[in-house]
Parts: structure tokens; sequence; C-alpha cells
């Protein structure tokens, strides 16, 4: 079996104390959701897919990302595209289920405590992890669109000096895979949410319009009678999300330079032999499995 995808984020290893990587689609034993022949690593407690199989992938990736004889608990959280922060430690009662399945509710998790891996769970959403390189403090975020409206990223930090009195000039950040700018189409309301909260939104989203080669070889078939400006028919609202939390890292003191952004695209990236480097819930349509994101501090 072909060892668990883990993406590392470079210069981060310089940490030794640092546990950090972001999951691929590869390396797992799920066979649910395509490359049966091989396997996939599915992360996530999908109806679909067994829990022992789940837990079996976990495990796995856990070993890959803290190392050689490291056993770190994993954290988690159940993600509900809030702007909830969630600091925990040894001493905060319990994180999880007894078969792994996360406790508290929110889209972000920050600890100093050794010994815990905190994980987010995505699959077109973007991840977030930071670790201040002085007071040894971690933290995960889960940022679709709407914790990004939140502000998550940015209260987060704002959560870490206040909890952990960590310094800005101190954090360094990575930006995981997500869904990118090149296939992520929202609507009107999203736009026009992004404008009233952040000076710098028209620099988010762009027009593309549709390469459907059936539209553009017949154009006619495809005319409607709506009023101009009432057609579905035109250019779509693409959003660049990991633009939307760099600019947050920026706003909240980070160094641009401290700033790591892993921009392949969840949708469209593929390996050499063109199948799916990672999960997509919308190039999929919802049909998928779940990658983790995981920071945490050697114990």
């Amino acid at each position: 079996m072909a060892k668990p995808g883990v993406v590392k984020v470079a210069g981060w290893e310089k940490y030794p104390w640092l546990h950090a990587g972001f999951s691929t689609r590869q390396g797992g034993r799920s066979t649910t959701y395509g490359d049966e022949d091989q396997g996939t690593q599915n992360l996530g407690w999908t109806k679909e897919d067994p829990a022992e199989t789940v837990a079996g992938n976990r495990r796995r990736f856990v070993r890959a990302v803290a190392g050689p004889g490291a056993q770190p608990e994993l954290v988690t959280l159940r993600q509900i595209h809030s702007g909830i922060v969630r600091v925990v430690g040894k001493d905060h009662g319990p994180l999880a289920t007894s078969d792994g399945r996360a406790v508290l509710r929110g889209d972000a998790l920050m600890t100093r405590q050794p010994g815990l891996l905190l994980g987010i769970q995505t699959a077109d959403c973007v991840p977030v992890l930071i670790a201040d390189t002085k007071t040894h403090a971690v933290a995960a975020f889960h940022a679709g669109w709407r914790s990004t409206l939140a502000r998550i990223v940015e209260r987060g930090v704002g959560t870490m000096r206040l909890e952990f009195g960590s310094k800005p000039k101190n954090l360094i950040a990575a930006i995981g895979p997500a869904i990118g700018a090149c296939c992520y189409s929202v609507g009107e309301e999203v736009q026009h949410e992004f404008e009233s909260q952040f000076a710098y939104a028209p620099r988010l989203f762009s027009e593309v319009f549709d390469r459907d080669p059936i539209k553009l070889k017949y154009p006619m078939l495809f005319l409607t009678q709506r009023a101009p400006g009432h057609s579905d028919i035109g250019p779509q609202i693409h959003l660049d999300l990991h633009e939307a939390n760099r600019r947050q890292l920026l706003d909240a003191g980070l160094r641009a330079k401290a700033i790591t952004v892993l921009d392949e695209c969840t949708a469209c990236a593929t390996l050499r032999d063109g199948r799916r480097k990672f999960f997509s819930h919308r190039a999929e349509h919802g049909y998928t499995g779940r990658m983790l994101s995981a920071v945490g501090v050697k114990d």
C-alpha cells in the first residue's frame, strides 16, 4: 500500500518542535470514492465510508505527520462554517468520543499543549495553519467563504495574542490546498457580502466566461427572453479564497514572507496519471471524502 499522501510546508522542518502537514487523496484504504485499485485517504466520517476504514486512515496519517515514535492525540471539530475559535489543552475535558469523533463545535482550534495534533477537515474550503516560533502555540483554521467573511483567521490571531501572548512578528502561517479562483464560482450575493466587509474585496473577484464548447459553437441555442442582466448566460463571478485569507493574515500583522501559500486547486489538480490529487466537494458534486490539515507541538 502507498504511503499516506502528506504535503509538508517548505521551511517548517527547521522547527524541530513542530508537527504540520496537509493530506492528499492518495495512500489510504478507502474504496468508496474511486481509485479502488489503490485506495484513497478519506479522513472524514462520511456516511458512505466504513468508520473502521476512516479510523485506520487517520492513524496512518497522524503517524505520517508526527514521525516515527510520536503518538499525538488528534483533535478535530464539528465544523459549522462559523467564526468560532476553540482553545484546547489536556485539562479541557473530553475532546473526542470513544471512536475519535469530534465533540467541540467551531471552525478554529488552537493550543500550546504538547502532544495534541489539531486537525481541520476540508474538501475545497481553505485550511490555514499558524505556529508561534517563540511561544510554541499553534492554530488550525477551516476557512470556507462564510468563515472567511467572519474574519476567522484575523480573529484567531487576536485570540493567540490574548491567550498565549503571541506577537504577529513571530508567527508563521501556511494556507493549504483549496478550491482556486480558477474553479470557484459564487453568486452576486457573496460578492456583495465581501464588498461590505473588506476594502480590498474587488481584487478578490474576477469574471470568467463560460468556455463550454457547445455554447461557443451554438450560441443561439442558449438565448433567452429575459431582460439584460437577468439571464444566467454571461460571465461567472469567481472568488479567490487563498488571497482573501492571505490578506487577513497581513492585516493581523504577519509578515508577508512568513506566509506560505500552497495554491494548488482541489477541484482541478491532478497527478501525472490524470487522477485527482485531492478530494473536491464541488468537482465531485458532493460525493467525496475529506482531507485533514494538521498542526501540533511535539510531546
